[in-house]
């Protein structure tokens, strides 16, 4: 049997460590240095990298024996950009965050239409005051990303009794959604929604989809998170739009810069909600069962899990 060395780029390189020589993978050598030496010395053995695509990207130069990297996220648009190394496999972890964000999106949806924050202030000034309120029930849901994540939080939102409708590249039907659309429908989409969740990868179709135009297409008073990337949206036209307030709220996981500038008028915008892109973690055990199932198909010649396509971008 072939011999391979795995080199962890991780900031949870310990638990990876510990992880993977408990699964016992055959013929499989684990490094994870901490000085930059140590780091160099492996990069020159390495067939195999494990991390986070920004921790890796940098290292791919120096990578002479590189094989294949499975990254720790289910984006990799860092390791996707022009001029970047591009000759090697690349998985991604999919599949694994589809219950995590859809619990992200309802807590956060239930929290604004139950005005959960509204009631926690009103309990910190003693004032017993019922706010009017309307059921998800009915109401409709437009999900862009129709993948397994879209999936699950589609599954959740029927079962609130939400219609649900997708937008994908290719407009195919998938499990959970009502209806599904083409991307070149959105704007006749759009006003139909009650709420609009994007889990869109970073691609060139996706880079400034919610341009000032498209935000406007959006129905007054809709509550629109982005949970996919950042750079989907043109975060100038949505400041606009929740100032002006035809957008009704925000919840934002993702920013074009990251973390998101001290100084962006985001920050302090009353229905914007915005947590630091961990919507979706990535948990070691779930990632070294992915990158065992993986690996021992590696070294059989099978088809793996999560392959990224270099020119589609996902």
């Amino acid at each position: 049997m072939a011999n391979h060395t795995l080199l962890l780029l991780s900031q949870d390189n310990a638990e990876y460590n510990a992880l993977l020589k408990g699964a016992y993978l055959p013929g499989l050598t684990i490094l994870a240095p901490r000085e930059e030496a140590d780091i160099q010395a492996a990069l020159a053995r390495a067939d195999i990298l494990l991390g986070e695509p920004a921790r890796i990207r940098p290292r791919l130069k120096e990578a002479r024996a590189l094989k294949w990297v499975q990254s720790t996220y289910a984006g990799v648009d860092v390791l996707l950009s022009p001029g970047t190394r591009q000759d090697y496999l690349l998985t991604n972890i999919r599949g694994i965050f589809g219950p995590l964000i859809s619990e992200y999106v309802f807590g956060h949806l239930l929290s604004i239409t139950r005005h959960l924050r509204h009631y926690r202030e009103q309990q910190r000034q003693h004032n017993w005051q019922p706010a009017p309120y309307q059921s998800l029930n009915g109401k409709t849901m437009l999900i862009l990303g129709t993948g397994s994540i879209g999936q699950h939080i589609a599954a959740t939102a029927r079962h609130f009794g939400m219609e649900v409708l997708g937008v994908s590249r290719a407009g195919r039907e998938a499990p959970g959604f009502d209806r599904t659309y083409q991307v070149q429908a959105l704007n006749k989409v759009l006003p139909k929604a009650d709420v609009v969740v994007s889990v869109l990868p970073s691609t060139p179709e996706t880079r400034g989809l919610f341009d000032a135009g498209r935000l406007k297409q959006i129905r007054p008073g809709a509550i629109f998170f982005n949970v996919g990337r950042g750079d989907a949206v043109d975060e100038t036209a949505l400041v606009q739009a929740l100032r002006s307030g035809h957008i009704g709220a925000a919840v934002l996981d993702v920013f074009a810069t990251e973390p998101l500038p001290a100084d962006s008028p985001l920050w302090d915008l009353p229905n914007v909600v915005i947590t630091p892109h961990n919507a979706g973690y990535s948990f070691p055990d779930q990632i070294v069962t992915r990158f065992s199932r993986n690996y021992l198909k590696y070294i059989e010649g099978k088809p793996m899990e999560g392959v990224v396509n270099f020119d589609l971008g996902y």
